[in-house]
């Protein structure tokens, strides 16, 4: 069966395995026994959402994300923008009542962590889905943004069959339901849609919601999100590949790649892909791939370093 799309992102966004031979040390989390759910232990009985991971046990976290999608927070704590996202992280996985765990590692203390997950800069937000990394953002971003992207990965999650839970008491359901704020009726439309795979409602939802504030930026970078996952969602990356190479003026067949590419992880190639097809392209046939490259820039987000060596080459390109 054809890997669905996001399925893509877990073809080799992040090579861990050097790091499974690890799983030996003691763990911060053990893998659930019978049911299909995730558990975890502590003194009191309860199952701690969000915990400590380090470079010894992050073996068992990989096993443990076989049954419940991890997220993984890479942070430090002398960067500001870290300690402006981890508190959003910690209360939407709290909110979604053991649906998803987070992972917090600290950087400087675990450097190989680090190495594995090519952590460039940071913060850096990651998933674990079947012991398989799933690129999610990088930097700091608002948290319905984070809400969004969850959906996703819980929807993505359930395509893989990962659809454990970790008990965290009858009264969490509740509680979740009352501390979550409600969202704006756009975007709660488009986050259920999301939620349920219907990329083309979300996408009508957050258009919608653009045309009453066209300065809604929440709804703007949820919109390019949903379209790169509507664009790959029925496409073959080998198919794809293939069209891309026996065609290299191709817009279509370079943008599917690029868009590949991005979902996976792998956004030095995205960029490169379509700045060289900018520069062999006669001027009158640029316009598109300027707008793909600009729309994927504010994907990635407009302060990571890759995006701004991209945006200077383009510039040089046009001037």
């Amino acid at each position: 069966m054809t890997d669905p799309t996001p399925g893509a992102v877990l073809r080799g966004a992040v090579d861990l395995s050097a790091l499974r031979s690890r799983a030996n040390a003691p763990a911060a989390q053990a893998a659930a026994q019978g049911g299909g759910q995730g558990e975890t232990a502590r003194a009191d009985g309860a199952a701690p959402l969000v915990f400590d991971v380090t470079d010894e046990s992050f073996g068992q976290v990989l096993e443990l994300s076989r049954t419940v999608p991890v997220v993984v927070d890479l942070w430090a704590e002398w960067c500001g923008p870290c300690k402006q996202l981890s508190p959003i992280l910690e209360k939407v996985v709290t909110e979604l009542a053991g649906r998803l765990l987070l992972a917090k590692v600290d950087v400087d203390a675990n450097p190989q962590l680090a190495q594995g997950f090519r952590a460039q800069s940071i913060p850096m937000v990651v998933a674990l889905v079947a012991g398989q990394p799933v690129p999610l953002f990088t930097g700091a971003v608002p948290e319905q943004q984070v809400r969004e992207v969850f959906a996703q990965l819980l929807q993505l999650a359930a395509q893989h069959g990962v659809t454990g839970t970790v008990p965290v008491g009858a009264a969490s359901d509740d509680a979740a339901e009352a501390a979550e704020p409600a969202l704006p009726p756009l975007h709660q439309e488009a986050f259920d849609a999301i939620e349920a795979g219907d990329y083309a409602r979300a996408v009508t939802a957050y258009e919608a919601a653009l045309q009453q504030d066209p300065r809604d930026e929440q709804a703007r970078a949820g919109l390019g999100r949903v379209r790169l996952l509507q664009r790959v969602q029925n496409l073959d990356l080998q198919q794809a590949r293939d069209a891309a190479a026996s065609a290299p003026l191709d817009i279509d067949a370079q943008f599917a790649v690029a868009d590949f590419d991005i979902a996976g992880g792998h956004v030095e190639d995205a960029f490169a892909r379509l700045l060289d097809l900018f520069a062999q392209l006669p001027a009158a046939d640029r316009a598109p791939v300027r707008e793909r490259l600009l729309e994927l820039f504010g994907l990635v987000g407009d302060s990571d370093a890759r995006v701004i060596r991209a945006r200077g080459r383009l510039a040089s390109l046009l001037f």
